[in-house]
């Protein structure tokens, strides 16, 4: 105790540098996530919004069952002439008929109801296909976005390994009187600022391990992510297909037109046909009765539905259009974003190898004297932003290739390398 008081403050630097240097980073766990692929095949149809997806097509399918299904007969009852004065007193006179009427849904009813129902289905299977899609995206970028907190992480500990080194060759310049005692106390400061910059990249490193198994829905927690997406590439190229958002558009409209011809259809009479048998007691006689009945349009002529009909139909009309507009945009920005960041990539690793140099032999010459520890520091910082950078610029391309996989109804990377 009294040796430290006579060094005074830098014996108190040292010992606040000591304790970077130890600093207890816990248990190292290992619990690797899957590879990117297997993580594909194990989501297939389980994720929460494919199994929402399906039974919407499952409902959908079941509609269009029914739509073909003809309407039930009606079978009815019926007594006249009893229970009342005379001759009426009794049964006697009485005409008993008992009827089974069917509804014809002529004028094209039934057939507009399964077109439209078909319709339907359509739209709901390329909502599936949507869906599968959306869940795939959101699953590749959760992964590259835990590999980059993962490799964040990593570059912060290097960071402090850096700081702390640079701050006890300080110290050493301090003692040896090279150097004013500010210099040991910033060194202190800047080794505790990288201290907390890893406790920070720790937390974002654990959230995005926390995100990935839910949405991966691993039973067992993530505690690291090995070689996944980030260094991957993928050609920069569009087809011609329409994306999924068109072909969803295109299918309401068809399924709007189709509501259309349904009103239509609703508008005309409805006619249903009737055969029975009626019972006439006083001539102890039966006869068959037939007949036929429709609606008079003369206030109903569903006009109503027809023009609300027909306003749907031109809104999903110009959502189609707009989704063209929307499509041709998106995927000229997506192309563009992809070319850009693949270039960005290269210039990242670029800077890293220049600031990894600048930093080597600025470390030679701080050590040598021939540099302040001023310089010594803006490369050192140079050399952590560079790196940082790599790392956003390769997260950057992995949420291109995601938008423009998206955009072409297939998965991030597919054919990729």
């Amino acid at each position: 105790m009294s040796s430290l008081k006579r060094r005074g403050p830098l014996a108190l630097v040292g010992c606040a540098l000591a304790a970077c240097a130890v600093w207890d980073v816990g248990p190292v766990r290992a619990d690797p996530a899957p590879a990117y692929e297997i993580l594909l095949e194990r989501i297939g149809r389980n994720a929460p919004a494919q199994v929402e997806a399906d039974a919407l097509l499952e409902a959908a399918e079941a509609r269009l069952r029914q739509a073909g299904v003809r309407a039930n007969p009606e079978l009815a009852l019926r007594a006249d002439g009893v229970l009342g004065g005379k001759p009426y007193a009794g049964w006697g006179e009485a005409e008993i008929s008992l009827d089974l009427t069917q509804n014809l849904e002529l004028g094209g009813r039934r057939g507009a109801r399964v077109d439209v129902a078909r319709a339907e289905v359509g739209v709901s299977a390329l909502r599936r296909e949507q869906a599968g899609i959306d869940t795939v995206a959101r699953l590749a970028l959760t992964y590259a976005e835990a590999e980059a907190a993962e490799r964040r992480f990593a570059l912060a500990e290097d960071a402090l390994t850096l700081a702390v080194a640079d701050a006890r060759a300080a110290l050493v310049l301090v003692e040896e009187g090279r150097e004013p005692l500010l210099r040991g106390i910033q060194a202190e400061t800047e080794a505790a600022m990288a201290r907390a910059a890893v406790e920070d990249a720790r937390a974002e490193r654990d959230v995005a391990f926390a995100r990935l198994t839910a949405e991966a829905m691993l039973p067992t927690p993530v505690t690291s992510v090995g070689a996944g997406v980030l260094d991957r590439t993928s050609p920069a190229t569009l087809d011609a297909a329409a994306s999924l958002a068109v072909r969803v558009a295109e299918a309401e409209a068809e399924a709007a037109e189709r509501r259309i011809g349904r009103e239509r259809a609703e508008a005309r009479p409805n006619v249903s046909a009737s055969l029975g048998v009626t019972r006439y007691q006083a001539e102890d006689a039966t006869a068959l009765t037939v007949g036929l009945s429709m609606p008079l349009p003369l206030f109903d002529r569903n006009r109503g539905n027809i023009d609300a009909a027909r306003a749907e139909h031109r809104a999903a009309e110009a959502r189609v259009a707009g989704a063209r507009l929307a499509d041709a945009a998106d995927r000229s920005a997506a192309l563009a974003r992809l070319r850009a960041s693949a270039s960005r990539v290269a210039a990242g690793d670029m800077g890293v190898a220049s600031a990894e140099e600048a930093y080597r032999l600025s470390r030679l010459g701080f050590e040598a004297g021939r540099i302040s520890q001023l310089e010594l520091r803006s490369t050192r910082v140079a050399l952590i932003s560079a790196r940082d950078a790599a790392v956003e610029a390769r997260l950057a391309r992995v949420r291109a290739e995601i938008e423009l996989a998206r955009l072409q109804g297939r998965a991030p990377f597919e054919g990729g390398r």
